[in-house]
């Protein structure tokens, strides 16, 4: 069996969603800050009659925030019964993956901590980072050093 995913990058790294999830995909305009939001918050835009908190996913995942350009999207997503913004550097290409080709990230990462991933797929020779969005919007884990942010 396949699943088409939407690939986007981040960081230089490819990184998929499920089509599924993705309500839509626009260009990034106006984030309104929030005060007092957890780091990773960028802030929040209305999109398509309500009001969507955007992740930040560079800030998420500890990587070097850098200012959205032209190519950067927001991808609005719905999981765990809410609706989120992911803000991404870029997002252009749909792709089918078989789901017996994407391996469990302990698997793959031996060891190493993969918390936002589903797991890891080969797609024509370039690797590509399944995310586990349920992960990813859970606002409320614990962060290094073992605090918490909520929103």
């Amino acid at each position: 069996m396949t699943e088409t995913y939407i690939l986007f990058t981040l960081a230089g790294t490819t990184y998929a969603v499920r089509t599924r999830d993705v309500q839509h995909m626009e260009m990034v305009e106006e984030i309104t800050p929030v005060p007092n939001a957890p780091t990773f918050v960028e802030g929040v835009v209305f999109s398509r009659g309500q009001v969507v908190p955007v992740l930040n996913l560079r800030a998420r995942f500890g990587f070097e925030r850098i200012a959205a350009d032209v190519r950067a999207r927001l991808l609005i997503v719905h999981a765990e019964g809410r609706t989120v913004g992911l803000l991404v550097d870029s997002a252009r290409e749909f792709a089918g993956i078989a789901t017996d080709a994407v391996r469990p990230p302990q698997d793959a990462l031996t060891g190493l901590n993969g918390r936002y991933l589903e797991g890891i797929a080969v797609l024509n020779d370039r690797i590509v980072l399944v995310l586990d969005l349920a992960a990813v919007i859970d606002v409320a884990e614990p962060l290094v050093g073992g605090a918490k942010e909520t929103v």
